[in-house]
């Protein structure tokens, strides 16, 4: 079950959250946003900056990109893996130097399945066929390839084949979850997140719209959530007890013209993964397939899935897209709306937004000492 969040009368923006034994020192997230700058799936000095100045600028959680816990699990040749234990030496001193700013590191285990195999953005996002050198087969619920010319400017090419995994297919992408969760926690992080969002393999699985099964993995929402209830609990079971495991899922496919997964099928899906052993989710959306639907994209704009999710269960929520302004991340807590609030690009665009929002809070935090001189006095 999820560990009890611990909370005052009133939660700020700058209170402290406990999960299980980990105290986050604030509600800011980095959300993890891909960089698309490893070589080889190993992590670089880019890595090393990015990840690093967020920590010193004050984030509560610094969480890494989606990071791949097989070679054909990433979304481009250019992603971040963890599927040696060469990877997990590579990105240890970045773990390190986010510990010691004060930051908690999460790292984000995911897989892509059909939507791999991918040039990265600046490059098209075009489908590399597996048969060229660059390019993989790729693995999902289904044996139907991500349509092509979803991820870029509509040029496509012909996608990478994609393969049906079988139970033993199925099997072995359980134990590369769980063996990357054991080398994430062997270079210290104190965060696992499980990615089951945004169209990669376990929302393949769990949505209808690719989920084409009718074995022990398709069909009903039990089944179709099976896979990805495995993975948490195989994460679960190699992580410190103390330490916290989080699910990033997308609370609704924005395809309501079909049977798709929903907003309610998350607020049911929630406890499930607590039960799994997940302790927070990480709730955004969208992301299984290129017709579907966007919201306006206003401020928080995501932030009821969040809160429904938060309302319907026990389970402690993150809160992403659209969130800007300080006041309305403080107040997202305040009102018991997130426990985190996940913030993408504008932490892109201010790497120092904690330090600066907590100034305009009235909220009393420490700064790097390299960086005192600069505080709002």
């Amino acid at each position: 079950m999820a560990a009890v969040v611990r909370r005052p009368v009133t939660d700020t923006l700058f209170t402290p959250l406990t999960l299980r034994d980990t105290e986050i020192r604030n509600r800011v997230m980095l959300s993890p946003m891909c960089q698309y700058s490893a070589e080889g799936g190993l992590a670089t000095d880019w890595h090393r900056v990015h990840l690093g100045s967020r920590a010193a600028g004050g984030a509560g959680v610094v969480m890494t990109e989606a990071t791949a816990v097989e070679p054909r699990g990433r979304i481009t040749p250019d992603c971040l893996g963890i599927w040696s234990d060469e990877h997990a030496e590579a990105i240890e001193p970045i773990v390190e130097f986010v510990r010691s700013q004060g930051a908690t590191p999460g790292i984000q285990l995911a897989h892509a399945g059909r939507k791999a195999s991918h040039r990265p953005p600046a490059e098209g996002s075009a489908p590399i066929p597996a048969d060229e050198p660059d390019g993989w087969e790729t693995v999902s619920a289904t044996d139907k390839p991500y349509p092509s010319g979803d991820r870029g400017d509509g040029e496509g090419g012909e996608p990478a084949t994609t393969r049906r995994l079988d139970a033993d297919g199925i099997a072995e992408v359980v134990d590369a979850f769980a063996a990357a969760a054991e080398r994430s926690r062997d270079v210290g992080f104190e965060v696992a997140e499980v990615h089951a969002a945004h169209g990669y393999l376990l929302h393949q699985f769990c949505s209808p719209v690719t989920n084409d099964r009718d074995d022990e993995y398709g069909g009903s929402f039990e089944d179709r959530t099976r896979l990805l209830r495995e993975v948490v609990a195989a994460v679960r079971d190699v992580w410190p007890d103390g330490k916290p495991v989080f699910v990033r899922i997308s609370a609704t496919d924005w395809l309501p013209d079909r049977d798709s997964w929903d907003v309610d099928d998350s607020v049911r899906l929630a406890p499930l993964l607590a039960d799994a052993g997940a302790d927070l989710i990480d709730v955004s959306g969208g992301g299984i397939h290129p017709d579907q639907e966007l919201p306006g994209a206003g401020p928080g704009y995501q932030v009821p899935y969040a809160e429904a999710i938060r309302d319907g269960t026990d389970v402690p929520v993150a809160a992403v897209g659209g969130i800007t302004e300080p006041t309305h991340a403080d107040a997202l807590v305040r009102n018991g709306r997130a426990d985190l609030v996940a913030l993408g690009r504008e932490l892109l665009r201010h790497p120092h937004w904690p330090l600066e929002a907590a100034h305009e809070l009235g909220a009393d935090v420490e700064w790097p000492v390299q960086y005192r001189r600069g505080r709002f006095d």
